[in-house]
């Protein structure tokens, strides 16, 4: 299809141009085009020489430097020489059809005082709840409907975790106590793990790179405690004493230690096999609120991904994520 744009007034107003695509095909016969004409207007040329029925974003280049204002003040400001017909690159842009999320999508009704605690299951099929009226609820996640109502805590549930095998839920109370389930029943794994002196503010599992299937995981309290806890011992197995207030935060990372951070301004880093002290991180002029190891996110592939692989033994499971670092660096 040939589009001709004629000139108009002096022909120094006008550019004579030819659009060539990536390749260096000529896209119809050269053409001149107005010295104002900007990147928008040649996307209108271009979408009426390809015939798009769908008008699509398009870069342009001239001697591989995009053209981002008009055509006139580029020649300008680059002193391009116009005796022959002025090469311009089209370059097909990325669409992205994202719809925004302008409205909930679904409401999940169920507990009757506030939710405090959410995790969604290593799998993405189960979302776990607890709640201010002592109770942890499992929901299914396909239908967005109720599973179980697991009832056992005594007090409001501050915080749950799965493990990352998803076998166990473990969810923690504002008695001390913690409690774990099953996923599978909604049933409680055994009495509840009693131990702290004071709520529990945190928990963290042992990662399943370093040991399959998951039986340990590590709770912090307002007591000043972190423990160390074996789901098929049924007990503290490790406690790890030293922070002189109350500790706020807890991760177990990838390299096999654990990270406490706490309102004495410190974080401590422990070894696992014997809860001993490695080191003791100083600088903050205030409590330690938070915690985030960048091993968290460098994982490719983990104990469930997206394909939906079944694992038919733990060794399996483990080694899925053995490429991950052991980069133990901590941002707050």
């Amino acid at each position: 299809m040939e589009m001709e744009i004629e000139e108009q007034g002096e022909t120094g107003k006008n550019v004579m141009c030819q659009l060539k695509d990536p390749e260096g095909n000529d896209l119809g016969h050269p053409l001149y085009l107005p010295q104002d004409a900007a990147p928008k207007e040649l996307q209108q040329i271009v979408n009426k020489l390809l015939n798009n029925e769908e008008k699509l974003p398009y870069a342009f280049y001239i001697l591989d430097q995009e053209l981002v204002v008009q055509l006139g003040t580029y020649l300008q400001k680059n002193k391009v020489s116009v005796e022959k017909a002025l090469p311009i690159v089209y370059q097909p842009q990325a669409v992205f059809r994202i719809r925004p999320i302008n409205r909930c999508s679904s409401t999940i009704a169920g507990h009757t005082e506030a939710v405090l605690s959410v995790a969604f299951s290593p799998d993405g099929q189960q979302l776990a709840s607890g709640s201010g009226d002592t109770t942890v609820r499992l929901w299914d996640l396909n239908t967005q409907t109720p599973m179980y109502t697991c009832t056992g805590h005594k007090n409001w549930v501050l915080c749950i975790a799965w493990s990352p095998d998803g076998k166990h839920l473990v969810s923690g109370s504002k008695a001390g106590e913690l409690q774990c389930w099953d996923p599978q029943t909604g049933k409680p794994s055994g009495n509840p793990l009693i131990g702290h002196k004071k709520w529990i503010t945190g928990i963290s599992w042992e990662p399943v790179h370093l040991r399959a299937p998951c039986r340990r995981f590590v709770s912090s309290s307002k007591d000043g405690d972190a423990r160390i806890w074996d789901v098929s011992l049924r007990k503290c197995v490790i406690c790890l004493s030293g922070h002189t207030l109350a500790v706020t935060c807890v991760k177990w990372g990838g390299d096999g230690v654990i990270y406490t951070g706490s309102r004495d301004c410190t974080i401590k880093v422990w070894e696992t096999s014997q809860g001993k002290l490695i080191r003791e991180l100083k600088g903050h002029g205030h409590w330690v609120n938070s915690l985030a190891l960048s091993t968290e996110y460098v994982l490719r592939t983990g104990a469930f991904d997206h394909t939906d692989k079944q694992f038919t033994s733990p060794e399996e499971m483990k080694e899925s994520t053995q490429g991950g670092s052991n980069d133990f660096t901590m941002f707050l």
